[in-house]
């Protein structure tokens, strides 16, 4: 895993609300982020009014948090920016129980492992908040409060104030209940334990607003119900809406994978092109949620969108400030360097060792042995030409290129020095057909 710190990423540095609205609870509907909430006209007031306290969980179910936690970031960013105070919640306890799946029971992780995933999370988490002024975030971790509380206290003081009828109801824990799989009691208890932090951070922070997930609105209303019962207080909720492609498949998969923040399982490379791959019918939601573009920019980017889509300028606005955000604007800058030197508008030799491979993951790939590296050979072992004669013929023709030169002889043999990083060679045929070649 790479080095986590506190330190915001560049691409959020400068960042603001955008002006064209009163207040942040129209933005919020404007760029599509309320899909349910508690009362929506206190909600409103109270965002508009004097700085609150309000919290996000994220529990360590993984080593790191995917583009559906980013909504949540963003989210949590956005109300900072408006004035209000952020508490970013790793959930050391919840993380050892687990949410209820609509399908299965969780496999539980150790509690060393999920000690560490609370480390990288708390790492993530971080960078997208400010933790320095009037609204400074601060980071909580549950098991500081749950983790000295007996059984006979939790039962006590928490667990009576529920209903097991109406835990019972809620959607997960009803799909699961009605399956062959059924659902454990620790499972079916993680609601509580998720009402129990609102509960105290309402006592300790004043915290009177969760954000979450709409498929985590049971929770939610289980905590805003026992702040109710317990303290006599009215506190809220907002529940992001699930998002998913305009064709109906899931978003956030690259390939059957989940799109991760943590760069050493999803690079900066494959991020950007993730998102340089949006449909257009896509890209307008996308840069509303995803970004902190105006609402001005956005519409002149849906514009565009319709009049000249074959630019793809919104795809690539929106694939330059998600990437930057996430791993910042020197990052994105290697990518988009990377990304013009593997069709020959660059220098291939410039590419750091960790973005070429990146850039190269998902090429057509041959592993050779060092020594006499005959071109030709190398053009044929990678598929590029059929036989040795075509790949003579494609020479002749001068289409063929190792690391962007032209190849001009066709008994050529490559020698350890044309190596990118001594150990790989691009080889591209014509415009477009590229792989690349790794000796060993």
């Amino acid at each position: 895993m790479s080095q986590q710190t506190d330190t915001p990423v560049s691409g959020l540095e400068g960042q603001h609300n955008d002006a064209s609205f009163d207040d942040v609870y129209d933005e919020l509907q404007w760029r599509g982020l309320i899909h349910v909430s508690t009362d929506e006209g206190e909600l409103k007031e109270l965002l508009a009014g004097p700085p609150i306290t309000f919290y996000c969980g994220f529990d360590p179910s993984a080593a790191s948090l995917h583009l559906g936690n980013l909504v949540q970031l963003l989210t949590m960013r956005r109300l900072q920016l408006a004035g209000h105070r952020p508490l970013g919640l790793v959930g050391g306890s919840t993380g050892l129980v687990g949410d209820p799946r609509p399908t299965a029971e969780r496999t539980m992780n150790t509690k060393e492992t999920v000690a560490q995933w609370v480390g990288y999370l708390q790492g993530q988490v971080q960078k997208f908040l400010d933790f320095e002024g009037d609204s400074a975030a601060r980071m909580v971790n549950n098991l500081d409060w749950t983790g000295p509380m007996s059984v006979i206290d939790f039962l006590r003081d928490v667990g009576k104030y529920f209903r097991v009828g109406t835990m019972i109801k809620k959607e997960t824990v009803s799909k699961r209940l009605n399956s062959d799989e059924g659902i454990s009691y620790s499972e079916f208890s993680y609601q509580i334990l998720q009402a129990m932090d609102y509960l105290h951070l309402f006592r300790d922070y004043d915290c009177v607003l969760q954000t979450g997930g709409s498929d985590q609105w049971g929770n939610l209303t289980s905590g805003t119900d026992l702040v109710r019962k317990v303290e006599g207080t009215s506190v809220h909720a907002i529940g992001t809406p699930l998002i998913t492609n305009s064709d109906g498949t899931k978003f956030g998969k690259s390939e059957g994978n989940a799109v991760w923040l943590e760069p050493s399982m999803t690079s900066p490379y494959a991020m950007f092109q993730f998102w340089l791959n949006t449909a257009d019918a896509d890209v307008a939601e996308r840069l509303r949620i995803f970004t902190f573009r105006s609402r001005e920019d956005i519409e002149e980017l849906e514009r565009a969108t319709v009049e000249h889509p074959h630019q793809r300028a919104a795809q690539r606005a929106l694939a330059y400030d998600v990437t930057s955000l996430v791993h910042g604007v020197d990052a994105t800058e290697k990518v988009i360097a990377a990304s013009a030197a593997l069709f020959g508008q660059g220098d291939l030799t410039t590419l750091d060792l960790e973005t070429l491979r990146s850039a190269t993951a998902e090429l057509d790939s041959v592993s050779v042995e060092a020594g006499a590296l005959a071109i030709v050979d190398l053009l044929v072992a990678s598929g590029l030409s059929a036989s040795n004669s075509a790949a003579r013929r494609t020479i002749a023709e001068g289409g063929a290129y190792a690391n962007n030169t032209k190849i001009a002889d066709a008994d050529h043999t490559v020698a350890p020095e044309e190596l990118l990083h001594g150990q790989y060679l691009l080889l591209r045929r014509g415009k477009r057909n590229l792989a690349v070649v790794e000796v060993r």
